[in-house]
């Protein structure tokens, strides 16, 4: 049996979550209809963020890492989805080349490789990982804490033009890129023919913007709002873009700081207004975030546009850089959700995974000394996962909408909208 969720759920009900559950049957016919006409990313995850009055996605992640924060219990539904990924993509596979990130040294992030290798093998794909890290040049055992071990092997041009990548005695269908090549796009990885990349190179954050995903899922949200007659802000944050700062500068003029500050005095402006007209008390605030990256690097959250004037130092210095040393000089303007979950006291947000176009679990962010209206994503966090009685595709209109399944279904409708805007994304970007 699966355990209940031993989470504290807090907040009053969603007159949203009740709309949800009252049109399962029109959603899942909606839902259907997209994934007709538009192709599903190979897997992805969303953090989402409940405020009581809103329910909204706030990033979407399209090299997941976490698979192995996932509950157990829910690795037959993530190898079902994955076989449907694989046959999408290519379903005469039989040998799969695995990318990871550089992080030999982070025991979760092997840990999740481990799981990820585990659901693809069950797919019936031969998986073997393949490494950008030019110290790897020989097959290398890396031991796991859990006992278990992975074999990191250098990547090899293939054919009489170099224009396969495979490992030696691999030559395999398909390569997939765990790694969101945040540095940009390796030469071990250009050029190729006659493979199929996935996710595509595209979606790499050294050509991916949140604010064209996001552009993208202010489109789902307006068709799903018109679906449910509902107010499409109740599911999409809003958001403004300045494209003109560089944090490096000592003069705040240079640094673009007037664009900065514009931006987010503009985006407070329309969330002001739309708390006047549901009738919040609460004081609204946007996050302001690097363009492109992860790893909830450059990140800050900000409740009135004098806090991004004459910036200090040390702020510059936090907002400046993103993942690998990359320069930030692009910069979305947010809106804050705040969350009214918990886990034991901590401050929680959930995170919801996907592989094709099925929701496969997920599990709480939790930080313990974060507020309500800060990134999660930072030193100190852990994760809990989330635990299901049915699953999260099946509510039950019996109970009440903060039950557990219906509360989690709910989550994976946003978290597929998300996915859907996902599509939009990569087909705009190829």
């Amino acid at each position: 049996m699966v355990p209940r969720l031993a989470t504290a759920l807090t907040g009053p009900l969603l007159d949203l979550e009740r709309r949800i559950l009252a049109a399962e049957t029109a959603i899942e016919h909606w839902l259907r209809g997209w994934w007709q006409a538009h192709t599903p990313p190979f897997y992805a995850s969303v953090d989402l963020r409940n405020a009581g009055f809103k329910l909204a996605p706030v990033d979407t992640n399209l090299f997941p890492g976490g698979f192995n924060n996932l509950n157990p219990v829910f690795l037959p539904l993530c190898v079902q989805a994955a076989m449907t990924a694989v046959d999408r993509v290519c379903p005469e596979a039989k040998n799969l080349l695995l990318i990871p990130e550089n992080h030999t040294r982070n025991q979760h992030y092997l840990l999740n490789l481990a799981r990820l290798a585990a659901i693809l093998r069950h797919t019936g794909l031969n998986v073997r990982l393949g490494s950008l890290l030019p110290e790897i040049i020989a097959p290398t055992i890396l031991d796991l804490p859990d006992g278990q071990q992975l074999t990191l092997e250098p990547l090899r041009r293939l054919g009489p033009e170099g224009r396969r990548l495979g490992l030696d005695d691999f030559d395999p269908c398909a390569v997939l890129l765990n790694n969101d090549l945040s540095a940009g796009v390796p030469p071990l990885l250009q050029g190729l023919e006659g493979q199929y990349i996935i996710p595509p190179l595209s979606a790499g954050w050294h050509a991916r913007r949140k604010s064209h995903h996001f552009a993208a899922y202010q489109e789902v949200a307006k068709e799903f709002g018109d679906l449910l007659d509902i107010d499409p802000w109740l599911i999409n944050p809003e958001f403004e873009v300045c494209g003109k700062i560089n944090f490096q500068e000592q003069s705040a003029e240079l640094r673009g700081e007037d664009c900065l500050a514009t931006s987010v005095d503009t985006l407070l402006y329309r969330i002001r207004a739309k708390y006047k007209e549901y009738g919040i008390d609460s004081p609204p605030f946007v996050i302001v975030k690097a363009d492109a990256g992860t790893y909830g690097m450059g990140i800050m959250t900000v409740r009135d546009a004098s806090e991004v004037k004459d910036l200090s130092r040390r702020q510059r210095n936090k907002m400046a850089v993103g993942k690998g040393g990359s320069q930030v000089h692009e910069v979305m303007i947010q809106e804050g959700v705040p969350t009214v979950e918990t886990v034991n006291e901590g401050t929680a947000e959930p995170v919801v995974y996907m592989i094709d176009r099925y929701v496969v679990g997920g599990f709480y962010r939790v930080h313990g000394e974060r507020g309500v209206d800060e990134n999660l994503n930072a030193p100190g966090m852990h994760f809990e996962p989330l635990a299901f009685e049915t699953g999260c595709t099946l509510p039950d209109s019996c109970l009440g909408p903060d039950a557990p399944p219906n509360r989690f279904y709910a989550y994976g409708v946003v978290a597929r909208l998300a996915l859907l805007a996902a599509c939009l994304e990569l087909e705009r970007n190829p």
